[in-house]
């Protein structure tokens, strides 16, 4: 089976390929034989390929690596598809979050004016890659793993149908947590969870037949246990009866994280842009080190992941089992097993609503509870969603129809209602000029 992710030279890619060798080491049926890379920077798809052959090294039966020379050579004759571009790379990043801090808003790269502006950039590219699968690869699946994940899996949705499904590793990453601080085996627990990406809630966690959320929500010292715990404190966990994904502490804690954002020294983005530069540039001469250095860069990054909002929220250090990184590759590769070889799987995935959430448009993307098999993802019936989730969904994805709307047509219009319109950006002025610092 041969496997094309498209954004080849990301930094995260060995995670995957580290999945792929797990496969490979239990000889599992219908595992991946090929991986084909393709990356727009050629000397990034390189160097993580020298990254691959060094982690695959020993290892019998490891999926062969090739980088593809354009597009079309990386897509004909694939059978799934990963799609984890980065239009403007770490650069766009910086300058998108630099714009909305600039006007005192919120600018991270999937939330508030930051994912807006980063939405507008990559819908166009998602559309062309989403006709070029369609006409050269009409029978893979693509799983999109490109921020941001609800409105470009939703753009590409027009265009693939149901054979484009979006993950994130939030979502899992929350169960599991939230099952060890319940006391349960993580791979038991069942759920409810909805929402948008980065915009969700984990409303039921049941072994047994048992609710065990309500237990949780009432113990301190178990709820201070894992990041969401800390994060947003007892007492607000409390009140709202639920735990959110870890992405709400933006909405939910605007201020403080606003603040604790204005007075780091760099951006996520800056930082990123700093570290993963030093990484490339330092692989690319001496490619016989290439996995030292990534496996260094990736564990400093993971120490460093969400560092505004732990200082927003009194600071703290992430757990050790929370730094082995990666999350969305499990996710994805079990997505993908699910489908090719039809094995029943439950997982929180990014597919059209068909009703999950009456309230909601039926082809609009949202993030909820799925069952996977041989035909792809399908949504399970929800409870109800109380008045305050359901308002956010709806806003939030107002928001992210005027970014594809924006993107597909160049209406200035719609990329204003998308900005101003947004509950972290809260005056039309600052989103006019949000729009022409950007130059949209």
């Amino acid at each position: 089976m041969r496997l094309t992710i498209l954004g080849g030279g990301g930094f995260r890619v060995p995670l995957v390929h580290r999945a792929l060798l797990d496969d490979a080491r239990r000889d599992a049926p219908g595992r991946v034989t090929e991986l084909v890379l393709f990356d727009t920077d050629s000397m990034r798809a390189r160097v993580i390929r020298s990254v691959l052959t060094a982690q695959a090294e020993g290892v019998p039966g490891a999926p062969s690596v090739r980088v593809a020379d354009d597009l079309d050579d990386a897509l004909r004759g694939t059978d799934f598809v990963f799609s984890a571009i980065r239009v403007g790379g770490t650069a766009g990043r910086v300058r998108d979050e630099r714009i909305a801090l600039g006007e005192g808003v919120l600018g991270q790269e999937t939330v508030g004016a930051g994912g807006v502006l980063y939405g507008m950039r990559t819908v166009p590219v998602a559309l062309d890659i989403a006709q070029r699968v369609a006409e050269l690869a009409p029978d893979a699946w693509v799983i999109n793993f490109t921020n941001p994940a609800g409105m470009v899996t939703e753009a590409m949705s027009a265009v693939l149908g149901d054979r484009v499904i979006g993950i994130c590793d939030s979502p899992v990453g929350l169960v599991r947590r939230a099952a060890r601080a319940a006391g349960a085996d993580p791979d038991r627990v069942e759920y409810d969870y909805v929402g948008l990406n980065h915009l969700g809630w984990l409303r039921r966690l049941t072994l047994d037949g048992r609710d065990l959320l309500p237990g949780l929500l009432g113990d301190g010292e178990a709820l201070a246990s894992f990041e969401e715990g800390k994060l947003f404190g007892a007492d607000w966990l409390r009140a709202l009866e639920a735990l959110p994904n870890e992405y709400l502490q933006y909405y939910y804690f605007r201020r403080e994280t606003l603040r604790a954002t204005s007075d780091a020294e760099h951006t996520r983005g800056e930082y990123l842009d700093r570290q993963q530069g030093d990484f490339f540039s330092r692989a690319a001469g001496a490619p016989e080190r290439a996995y030292e250095l990534w496996e260094r860069a990736r564990l400093e990054r993971e120490e460093t992941y969400g560092a505004a909002s732990r200082a927003a929220s009194g600071g703290w250090q992430r757990d050790s089992c929370d730094l082995e990184g990666g999350g969305y590759e499990r996710v994805a590769l079990a997505l993908m097993r699910a489908v090719a070889r039809d094995e029943r799987a439950r997982l929180i995935l990014n597919v059209r609503n068909m009703g999950t959430v009456p309230e909601i448009d039926r082809e609009a993307i949202v993030e909820t509870v799925c069952e996977v098999g041989a035909k792809g993802a399908r949504p399970l019936p929800c409870a109800p969603l109380r008045a305050d989730q359901l308002g956010l969904m709806l806003q939030l994805k107002a928001v992210e129809r005027a970014v594809i709307e924006a993107a597909v047509s160049r209406d200035r219009g719609a990329a204003l209602r998308a900005l101003a319109l947004h509950p972290l950006v809260d005056s039309p002025a600052v989103a006019a000029r949000i729009l022409e610092r950007a130059g949209a």
